[in-house]
């Protein structure tokens, strides 16, 4: 019940958020915002992971020491 009241709340919030947003850009150099895109209810709920290689690692955690001992 309580994710029902949020996702209501949240549906009327973006709406409003959408509005706004409209009103104030340059409709020449952007899209029209949807409420959708404020609505964190809408959005993927898993973060993306970048993979890289280990020797990002090794440049953040060896070559970037400061300080050391």
């Amino acid at each position: 019940m309580a994710e029902a009241k949020s996702q209501q709340c949240w549906a009327h919030t973006s709406a409003v958020l959408a509005m706004l947003a409209n009103v104030h850009r340059d409709s020449k150099k952007t899209r029209a915002y949807r409420p959708a895109d404020f609505n964190p209810h809408l959005r993927p709920s898993r973060p993306t992971i970048t993979k890289v290689g280990i020797n990002v690692l090794k440049q953040v955690f060896v070559d970037n020491r400061q300080g050391g001992t």
